[in-house]
């Protein structure tokens, strides 16, 4: 692998996932989102303190810089630049974007869960197995309630469906099933909450 492209588009992943987009909508809403609701900087959050609309912006652009992160080194000719192995380096990009996210350099290092910006960057290399992920999320959500079970069960459903859609990429299989796993440890403590009884229905 190009070890400068690997750097390039590990920087620029995490740099672009670390852009704290439910930190700025907040603000416009005249909130601290993290003193606020159950202070993770993520649209869920957002969409429960600020409402609606403010939430669904937040998600978009948080989804939109996983999707950038992801699919700028699969086209050259949108983006002028080309790469001896893409693939593999939108991969990085995905990952480092949900890192950056989770991770944020503008936040101490803190973040949100990553869903939305996962669910933007596969969109980019996987879309029929997201749309598959998605339909479960719908369905979880719409049965329980719970953002957070949806969530899980959509990190749950996405190497499944990835592993049946493109049964000869192995690599989406491996890459979605990595970020099932950091998913459902990012929420730990929501699992903790639904096992007791006090996670916070929509």
């Amino acid at each position: 692998m190009d070890v400068a492209g690997f750097l390039i588009v590990a920087a620029a992943g995490y740099l672009l996932g670390s852009i704290p987009f439910a930190v700025i909508i907040a603000r416009f809403c005249g909130v601290d989102i993290l003193k606020a609701g159950s202070g993770n900087p993520g649209a869920t959050n957002v969409k429960r303190v600020c409402g609606k609309v403010p939430g669904n912006i937040c998600f978009i652009l948080d989804a939109a810089k996983g999707f950038l992160a992801t699919a700028w080194p699969l086209y050259p000719s949108v983006f002028g630049v080309q790469f001896s192995d893409p693939q593999t380096l939108a991969y990085v990009g995905l990952c480092s974007a949900i890192v950056g996210h989770s991770f944020s350099l503008f936040l101490k290092f803190k973040g949100g869960k990553g869903v939305a910006t996962a669910i933007g960057g596969l969109s980019a290399i996987m879309l029929w197995a997201i749309v598959a992920a998605l339909v479960v999320w719908i369905v979880v959500f719409y049965a329980s309630r719970y953002v957070s079970l949806a969530s899980l069960a959509l990190a749950v459903a996405l190497p499944i469906a990835s592993f049946i859609i493109y049964p000869s990429m192995p690599g989406h299989f491996y890459i979605s099933l990595a970020i099932a796993v950091v998913v459902i440890f990012r929420h730990r403590s929501n699992i903790a909450r639904l096992l007791k009884g006090t996670e916070n229905r929509f």
